[in-house]
């Protein structure tokens, strides 16, 4: 007698986390005990950052679920109504769908919408890349939150692994699987040079400085960093290419900025949004990668790639050796730019291992997921024992990617 599939349904919001969540998608669709079902929100629908769930279709995904709730006021009040309109919405349609499993990845603050409406409704949740610090976002408080709403936990490394666990969550239900945006390398088609400049309708010449700056959620203004970047920004003698912020409140200023700055200037250029594999390929081709993004942190010490890391926005999260840390301040900044800049410095990265992983997390996603017992026992949580941290340790430290 044939398994009748589980239902798995994927949020996905932003262009940030289509982008993790494009190898787990695939490996998903091709488990036959899944039932796969998509759902697109908040910034994916909005022209204001390129439409992005155009690009999903194009990828061959079918979008089962699209939800308009994106307040799009560059403002931390839009923010809040955002989470209301989704969670409305939400409700009505996962009520509906009543999936088995719910997936949920990172820390972007529309997530607590589908994670509050899952947990009314007693749908399990699977959440991707818990136990990481951003003490500088609110995106940390939201992914902490996150944890403690979600049932089976995903990690990106073992620090974050023994971090869930020692927010009281059993050690069955944590998993160290790798981040999966690297799977990105392993298996995806990156365009050459010749097929980038298509691309990009552009010919890069000089190897560019790559700039994704995000307001500072956590400052009460958002975007109180911006004069320092654009500043020391006039100081680079090289071709710079931005790729648009998040939709966080201070967002649309940083456009604007980013716009003014590149106007009438040959060798500064804006994207809205690029495909993950275009984003990859113009990686690998820059001299460094500027800003506050966590790519800079998850995902260029893959290609040995020097990171400029302003201000407060990654504060905590875990550094491979391709990452200067620089106060938001010019004289900082600049000086850091001038180290990743040396010939010595990016010569130091060769060989270097990247801590969050070997690029299969959506192999082990996909099994995970397709193997979890969907029980009472999985939704009902038992806070871990103080007594059980030693041997929980002891469990994650021998964890790898292998």
């Amino acid at each position: 007698m044939s398994q009748i599939p589980r239902t798995i349904a994927v949020i996905t919001t932003s262009r940030a986390d289509y982008s993790h969540l494009y190898w787990p998608l695939k490996a998903l669709e091709q488990e036959s005990s899944i039932d796969l079902r998509l759902i697109a929100l908040g910034a994916h629908l909005a022209p204001t950052f390129g439409n992005t769930i155009d690009q999903i279709a194009a990828d061959g995904f079918k979008v089962d679920a699209s939800v308009e709730c994106l307040i799009n006021s560059d403002s931390d009040i839009g923010m809040a109504k955002t989470i209301g309109v989704a969670v409305q919405s939400l409700a009505d349609l996962l009520g509906q769908m009543r999936p088995d499993l719910l997936l949920l990845i990172a820390d972007r603050y529309e997530m607590l919408a589908p994670a509050a409406v899952a947990l009314a409704l007693r749908i399990p949740i699977a959440h991707i890349e818990g136990g990481e610090i951003s003490e500088g976002a609110i995106d940390h408080a939201v992914r902490n939150a996150l944890t403690m709403m979600s049932h089976v936990h995903l990690t990106p490394t073992q620090e974050a692994a023994i971090r869930v666990a020692g927010m009281g969550e059993e050690s069955w239900r944590i998993h160290c699987v790798g981040a999966p945006s690297l799977d990105h390398l392993r298996y995806s088609h990156i365009p050459d040079q010749e097929e980038l400049n298509s691309l990009l309708g552009w010919k890069i010449g000089m190897p560019p400085c790559v700039v994704a700056y995000h307001p500072v959620t956590m400052a009460r203004n958002t975007t109180r960093e911006a004069d320092a970047v654009f500043n020391a920004l006039e100081k680079i003698d090289r071709p710079i290419v931005f790729c648009f912020p998040n939709s966080d409140a201070g967002s649309h200023e940083i456009i604007d900025r980013a716009q003014q700055f590149c106007n009438h200037q040959t060798n500064r250029h804006v994207h809205i949004n690029l495909a993950p594999t275009t984003y990859w390929a113009l990686l690998r081709e820059a001299s460094f990668m500027f800003g506050n993004s966590s790519s800079g942190i998850m995902e260029a010490a893959s290609l040995e790639l020097p990171v400029v890391n302003i201000g407060i926005r990654q504060q905590g999260r875990l550094r491979a050796l391709n990452v200067v840390d620089a106060e938001p301040e010019v004289e900082a900044i600049t000086a850091a730019i001038n180290k990743v800049t040396d010939s010595t410095f990016r010569a130091s990265l060769k060989g270097m291992e990247n801590p969050y992983g070997d690029g299969r997390a959506a192999e082990r996603i996909a099994r995970i997921l397709s193997e979890v017992e969907l029980s009472d026992q999985l939704l009902i949580k038992r806070a871990s024992a103080n007594d059980e941290m030693p041997r929980i340790k002891s469990e994650f430290a021998q964890v790898n990617h292998g």
